[in-house]
C-alpha cells in the first residue's frame, strides 16, 4: 500500500534479488517515459524504494502521481 511521507506517495518493494528488482525498476522507467512523470527512487540489492510527487506543481502530490502508483502496482 502507498502511503504519504513527506509531500509524496511511498512504496518499498522487496524483491528475490538484484536482478528481479533491477527489472522492476526497468519497468518502471518506461511507464515514466510513456507518461512523462518520473520517480525519486533508490535501489539496495533487493530494494526499490520509490518516492511520488509532481515537481513542477510544487512538489506535492497530484492525480498524476495517484495513477502513476496505480500504473506500477499492476506491474505485479
Amino acid at each position: 500500500m502507498w502511503e504519504q511521507q513527506n509531500n509524496a506517495l511511498y512504496k518499498k518493494f522487496i524483491f528475490n534479488d538484484f536482478s528481479t528488482a533491477f527489472s522492476f525498476m526497468t519497468r518502471v522507467a518506461l511507464i515514466a517515459e510513456k507518461i512523462n512523470h518520473h520517480p525519486t527512487w533508490t535501489n539496495t540489492w533487493s530494494t526499490v524504494e520509490i518516492w511520488l510527487s509532481t515537481h513542477d506543481a510544487g512538489d506535492i502530490i497530484t492525480e498524476k502521481d495517484q495513477e502513476f502508483a496505480k500504473l506500477i502496482d499492476a506491474l505485479g
